[in-house]
């Protein structure tokens, strides 16, 4: 399976040169605000919250990120990277393409790590925060959710070609079908829904792959 990745260069800002090497784990910083604005959400998140859960003073983030827009999508950029390559090494060692699926989507009933689905994803989230009035991000997340896929109509047609699936199946029809439940999924489980409808629910999207 290829390795797919959104290209970040068109959404992020031209280099700035500082006379001074930050002093701190740019990285940990960076995973540290992707925290707060998962939890909080672009506008919510405000400065002070940033750079108390960094580690560093509003200097250090400025001249390391330029400020709190740069530093979201830098944050964004690297939650979109991390989720696409995961949701991928997830479908390629699955035993079988029913069970990549199933996983994936249980997956968001369950949040990361078994914890936390109300926080939902960065790139969900910011479809629904920021996408419907700034073309910048209606852009990005249209990107995420090609990518997203891309990803399912591979592993869709590689089922195919073993046997697995039908091939009456229509791979890229179910692939933007398995994308559009999986975003409305995410948003779904920010709610707090009972968790029998959700799971009831992604029982009848998986029966997209009989």
């Amino acid at each position: 399976m290829v390795v797919i990745l959104l290209c970040t260069d068109k959404y992020r800002k031209s280099d700035r040169t500082y006379g001074k090497t930050p002093e701190f784990d740019e990285q940990q910083a960076l995973a540290a605000a992707m925290q707060v604005f998962l939890e909080k959400g672009y506008e919510a998140s405000s400065i002070s919250d940033l750079t108390s859960r960094m580690g560093i003073q509003r200097p250090s983030l400025y001249a390391a990120f330029g400020g709190k827009k740069e530093l979201f999508e830098a944050a964004l950029n690297k939650f979109a990277q991390m989720s696409l390559s995961f949701i991928e090494n997830g479908m390629r060692n699955a035993p079988s393409v029913k069970e990549a699926a199933r996983t994936y989507f249980q997956g968001i009933i369950e949040g990361v790590g078994g914890s936390k689905p109300e926080l939902g994803c960065l790139c969900v989230n910011t479809m629904v925060e920021l996408a419907p009035h700034d073309k910048i991000y209606a852009q990005f997340t249209k990107d995420y959710q090609t990518k997203l896929t891309e990803l399912f109509r591979q592993t869709i047609e590689n089922g195919i070609r073993t046997g697995e699936l039908s091939n009456r199946l229509n791979a890229e029809a179910v692939a933007r079908a398995l994308t559009i439940s999986a975003i409305g999924l995410s948003v779904t489980m920010k709610t707090g829904p009972d968790r029998s409808y959700v799971e009831n629910a992604t029982a009848e999207i998986l029966s997209l792959l009989e």
